[in-house]
């Protein structure tokens, strides 16, 4: 039997590298791609190729890996990036990667896109399926290539059909492998509340997504689909998990106070206030029917997990 090639994006980071060992223990040949070096060594075997998405080379890795499967797992959330190189890359990218996975005879694409698309509202009902509006990108034009993204997926799987692709909108990810804004956040020694504030939150471990990620490659799943992990969580409850000082912030001036206080970066996404203010909760049953998937991890644990609380459970453990 021929051995089978998995082409990932974004494998400098966590949830990618962490993707790639569980196809290789299945048996896949992982080919890893990021415009950015690596880190550390993936610890696995593995080939790696350093290419921006939107550039010519990254074609070189599709011709040499022949893919059967590709996980685009690259899209650029760090605001560190410019803007502009965000768009290259998240929109012009992954049209090229989607490109590159039909010309090359893909079997099966996934593209992982965001929850944080629809936007945490006062007005939000619960929970919010994948027929709802997306309502981040008038407030918050940091997401506006996020959402180009997976309306540009969206239309791409409709227009391909002869490449069964799935769309994931994973909720919070976080992990112990993670190294994203709310994963972070969950790690500070001291984490601030919204005053009045204590929506209810949904956290998806880095170990469920990359079960989810399987399921979708390996099931006959195709659309586009909310992902979540098991059940939710009050945001101060989540917060107490993770033994952290809770210091209370006055919402009007949340962002500003919180700069000047020292608490979070400017490349903290501004968006994610209204996480901690409004709901934000999805539902996941259309992925669950149809890909037979279900989600292990609590919501506790998750965070416990991340933070490395005494207690969690390791991840491989």
């Amino acid at each position: 039997m021929a051995e089978r090639t998995a082409l990932i994006t974004g494998i400098a980071g966590g949830l990618a590298r962490e993707a790639g060992r569980a196809l290789q223990r299945r048996g896949y040949r992982v080919v890893g791609v990021d415009y950015r070096a690596l880190p550390a060594p993936l610890g696995y075997p593995a080939e790696f190729v350093q290419a921006s998405y939107n550039k010519t080379y990254i074609e070189d890795a599709f011709r040499q890996a022949q893919p059967e499967v590709v996980l685009h797992l690259g899209r650029v959330g760090n605001l560190k990036e410019q803007m502009g190189k965000r768009f290259d890359l998240n929109v012009i990218g992954s049209r090229k990667v989607m490109d590159l996975a039909l010309k090359y005879g893909a079997r099966r694409l996934v593209v992982l896109s965001t929850f944080h698309i629809y936007g945490a509202h006062p007005h939000n009902h619960i929970p919010i399926n994948e027929e709802e509006p997306l309502r981040a990108g008038a407030e918050f034009p940091q997401l506006a290539d996020a959402i180009q993204l997976d309306n540009q997926a969206l239309q791409w799987l409709y227009r391909h059909p002869e490449v069964p692709t799935v769309i994931l909108r994973p909720c919070n990810v976080i992990g112990s492998e993670i190294q994203n804004a709310m994963s972070n956040f969950l790690r500070m020694p001291a984490v601030p509340f919204m005053m009045g504030f204590d929506p209810m939150v949904q956290f998806i471990d880095q170990r469920d997504l990359v079960s989810a990620l399987l399921a979708a490659i390996e099931g006959h799943a195709v659309g586009v689909f909310n992902v979540a992990g098991r059940g939710t969580v009050p945001w101060r409850e989540a917060l107490s998990a993770t033994g952290s000082l809770q210091i209370p912030v006055p919402s009007p001036v949340a962002s500003a106070y919180l700069r000047l206080a020292g608490l979070w970066s400017a490349a903290f996404p501004p968006y994610l206030i209204n996480f901690f203010m409004y709901p934000c909760v999805i539902t996941d049953d259309a992925f669950r029917r149809a890909a037979s998937w279900e989600p292990e991890i609590g919501q506790l644990e998750a965070v416990r997990a991340t933070v490395g609380v005494r207690g969690a459970t390791p991840v491989g453990g």
